[in-house]
């Protein structure tokens, strides 16, 4: 039985380093990806009657299913929180159930969980990739348990197979957070295509950007109709543009739908997805080689045959983290920690004391800048600097 203990969070190195701005000489964290077309595809829907959720998220949300899910319904919502919070529900989670979720995390994952009073059991996290330790969800997973949900952390995909196989002996799906996974594969199986339920985050920084948005994906379609109902305050949309509406609202909805502004922006990345993808990829792979066998950093999630890394972020494993952070800082290269363990958060309950690879790893991991604003000269600056010394 574990034990909570209600503390102040321990402060991040970060607090110390404000935003770098992105001027010549400076290499930026993080950096948004807008394509030059978006402002004749985002020109082209302020022209016309729609603004708000119309034909432009109709077309994303296709070419999207196309794309990426193997033909499994898809709901374009306006961030990721909303899509997770719409698996949630669909997944039927109530209040008092058991969710298993991934103590390394944004508390986005599982901020939902608490507006429907479910309890949440944290898994510890695996070393060598941060995502969820499968023997640790193993270990928590009881009769109790309503559904497991899993990050992508970086762009690795999680242990799909193990993990789906522990849902289907208790009968309760998987829920991937693929915020960071867009683009990557399992077994040949793209993100979007596995579990029951997955979710994709279009926030500012993601691979492609709407601004801010997301999209849930699900493999019955039978639950698109209920979906779609929920994303726009439980009314049949449809139905009551046609005028055939009955006009009675007999379930909670929300107000989670896109609109056709920001699926225009997009649209624009989707039609060049596949180059950002493979810049983001190579940019990554030239971290792997510049800082292979550098004494006291390693890069996580590498080495792995059976799945893609859709490369969102290049995290590594140091020794003297804040002397690294200010090494790099001094050449103008910012870099930080991004996420960071959601029990350090007083709404879910204080910090734990059976999460021991969390706590082996809190201190080293740190991510370093990898966007479509960098070169590969810029990767090998960052490694040049770090293979100085720090």
């Amino acid at each position: 039985m574990f034990k909570i203990k209600i503390d102040k969070p321990k402060e991040s190195p970060q607090d110390e380093f404000p935003l770098l701005q992105p001027c010549k000489g400076n290499i930026v964290l993080f950096h948004p990806h807008i394509p030059s077309s978006a402002i004749e595809e985002i020109a082209d829907t302020l022209s016309t009657r729609w603004i708000g959720q119309g034909p432009k998220v109709d077309k994303f949300e296709h070419i999207f299913r196309s794309k990426f899910t193997k033909g499994n319904p898809v709901l374009a919502v306006g961030s990721g929180t909303d899509a997770l919070h719409l698996a949630y529900i669909l997944a039927n989670i109530e209040k008092d159930d058991e969710v298993i979720v991934p103590v390394f995390t944004c508390t986005a994952t599982s901020i939902p969980l608490l507006y429907l009073g479910a309890k949440l059991k944290f898994a510890d996290v695996q070393q060598d990739t941060l995502n969820i330790d499968v023997n640790h969800v193993r270990s928590l997973v009881n009769e109790k348990t309503k559904a497991i949900v899993c990050v992508h952390y970086g762009g690795l995909p999680c242990d799909l197979k193990e993990l789906n196989q522990i849902a289907d002996e208790f009968g309760i799906p998987v829920i991937e957070d693929a915020a960071h996974a867009l683009g990557a594969t399992y077994n040949h199986i793209p993100i979007g295509a596995y579990s029951e339920f997955t979710m994709f985050s279009f926030q500012a920084i993601k691979h492609i950007t709407t601004g801010d948005g997301g999209l849930l994906t699900f493999r019955d379609p039978s639950l698109l109709e209920k979906a779609q109902r929920l994303r726009w305050f439980g009314i049949d949309r449809t139905a009551k543009q046609k005028g055939i509406w009955e006009n009675d609202i007999y379930e909670v909805g929300y107000k989670y739908q896109m609109n056709d502004i920001a699926a225009s922006l997009g649209l624009a990345g989707l039609y060049e997805f596949d180059k950002i993808l493979a810049l983001r990829q190579m940019l990554l792979n030239e971290y792997i080689i510049g800082l292979k066998n550098v004494p006291g950093i390693k890069i996580i999630g590498t080495g792995y045959s059976d799945r893609t890394n859709a490369a969102w972020l290049c995290t590594v494993l140091v020794e003297k983290r804040v002397e690294l952070m200010t090494k790099l800082r001094e050449n103008n290269i910012e870099s930080g920690q991004v996420h960071y363990r959601n029990d350090r958060y007083s709404i879910f309950g204080g910090r734990r004391d059976d999460l021991p690879n969390m706590d082996a790893v809190e201190d080293k991991y740190l991510v370093l800048p990898l966007h479509t604003k960098m070169s590969i000269e810029n990767v090998q600056r960052v490694c040049h600097v770090i293979k100085s010394g720090w």
